[in-house]
């Protein structure tokens, strides 16, 4: 199964493809899309960067992690961007016709560290050892990937 993780971001979100067969996990592709502008012309980049990757890759699946905002830092601006940046991949999704699965960061983070709090070093570190990577991928691939083997873990 191809599965394509997404992270996410209004002004870079990660991706990562695995093919996932078992419990064995084949490193497709990964990289950010780092966006500039106005909110508008960023999200629109977001759709058509994401649109170009399902069509050069066809995942059966696309994960994406969902929105999360920390309780002890409220930022009501932040969510609704990081929003307009969700609705631009369920819709680049869409029009592929393309099932969608989301997960929570925590859900992520204990499917491959096995505890759902975890910095962003850890799941790299993992990540790169799951995939037999030689470096580490860039820390929003990272997380991309890490939502793709989550998904695997769940599915298969």
């Amino acid at each position: 199964m191809k599965i394509l993780g997404i992270d996410p971001g209004s002004r870079v979100t990660g991706f990562g493809l695995i093919d996932a067969n078992k419990l064995k996990f084949n490193y497709i592709a990964s990289g950010c899309i780092r966006t500039t502008g106005e909110l508008t012309v960023r999200i629109t980049t977001i759709f058509i960067e994401i649109d170009e990757i399902i069509k050069k890759y066809q995942p059966e699946v696309v994960v994406i992690e969902r929105a999360f905002m920390r309780p002890d830092r409220p930022n009501p601006d932040a969510a609704i961007k990081l929003g307009h940046a969700r609705g631009a991949i369920i819709v680049a999704t869409g029009v592929n016709a393309i099932s969608v699965v989301e997960y929570s960061p925590n859900q992520i983070k204990k499917a491959v560290l096995g505890r759902g709090h975890a910095a962003k070093e850890q799941v790299s570190y993992m990540v790169q050892k799951s995939l037999q990577l030689n470096t580490a991928p860039q820390a929003d691939a990272a997380d991309a990937l890490a939502g793709a083997i989550c998904h695997a873990y769940h599915c298969l």
